[in-house]
């Protein structure tokens, strides 16, 4: 193994929407901010919460008097974003804050737009900016800004209850590779499958972890392996999701690659889903030479290779 080898990195991103529901308390909440209108509700000891909580923080009793408070309030602390990321309320400079509203006893974070830092202070006034279209969605209060509150009043629609809310879940980070998985996405690069063996128990694992984790020895043999596998264990997708590239139904499997003791997973293409099955013999489609990156999906999926179908012992002791 070359130690001078250059451990590749690149951006990894993993996003969701996570659709929720709000139940009796958050629900009234939006419903209010859809209308306008922020409230909390008091607690056993007469603090009023902003947001509402549904059970006392002290007793854990269930809470249900509700309380309008107004949509100005003071700074208590604040820090200052020179620069948003996306997903962010403001796509300016801007500071985040815990505010305590008029009426409240606890504060609430929220975004405040002003200039620059010089014009952020602990125990300055501010007052909502209300969205321009709202849905009731904590953005229905696009942000704060310095001031007292304006004299429109809040607003009373016809609209159904709020119950459910999407929270889109964000996670954007850069993933640094090993140097045996820089090595193993090189040579995916030039259309070879690496993988590295134990020198103790003699197990290929691919793609290779550095180490055996049975052994606990570093695993510096390289294997270069087929690109033909046995599918061990699968699983038919029938259900339709946001994102999905792929018209269901379609597998996903468990290939164990020739060679290799560990089994990775991939899409089973090529053929019906209803006639892929245990021991079924498989080949790598690989996509275009000029398409190839340092990535398996280097490999769009795995087909039928025509071969016999694996007897079971062969592939039984890596489910």
């Amino acid at each position: 193994m070359d130690s001078n080898v250059t451990s590749l990195s690149a951006p990894l991103n993993v996003e969701f929407d996570y659709t929720r529901s709000l139940g009796p308390i958050l629900g009234r909440f939006m419903t209010g901010l859809r209308d306008r209108r922020i409230e909390g509700i008091r607690g056993d000891d007469g603090r009023v919460h902003v947001p509402p909580v549904e059970y006392d923080p002290i007793t854990a009793r269930q809470l249900s008097d509700w309380v309008e408070v107004a949509p100005t309030g003071t700074v208590e602390t604040w820090a200052w974003v020179p620069e948003p990321d996306d997903g962010q309320p403001l796509r300016e400079p801007f500071a985040w804050a815990l505010i305590k509203l008029d009426g409240a006893d606890t504060a609430m974070l929220h975004a405040i737009d002003v200039k620059s830092p010089e014009q952020m202070s602990t125990g300055m006034r501010v007052r909502v900016r209300w969205a321009a279209e709202r849905c009731g969605s904590i953005h229905d209060i696009a942000c704060f800004e310095p001031g007292e509150a304006e004299t429109k009043p809040a607003e009373s629609t016809e609209g159904d209850p709020v119950t459910m809310a999407i929270m889109p879940v964000r996670l954007r980070y850069t993933h640094s590779a090993s140097p045996e998985e820089t090595r193993y996405l090189r040579g995916l690069a030039e259309g070879r499958l690496l993988g590295q063996r134990c020198p103790a128990c003699q197990k290929v694992y691919i793609p290779p972890r550095g180490s055996c984790p049975t052994d606990g020895v570093p695993t510096v043999d390289e294997v270069e392996l087929r690109d033909h596998g046995t599918v061990t264990t699968f699983c038919i997708v029938n259900v339709p999701f946001l994102g999905q590239s792929i018209k269901p139904p379609y597998v996903a499997a468990y290939i164990l690659l020739d060679g290799a003791d560990i089994a990775f997973q991939h899409l089973v293409l090529g053929c019906d889903a209803s006639e892929v099955r245990m021991g079924m013999r498989v080949k790598a489609a690989w996509r275009p030479r000029e398409q190839w990156q340092t990535s398996l999906a280097n490999i769009a999926h795995f087909e039928p290779s025509g071969e016999p179908d694996a007897p079971f012992e062969t592939y039984s002791q890596h489910l």
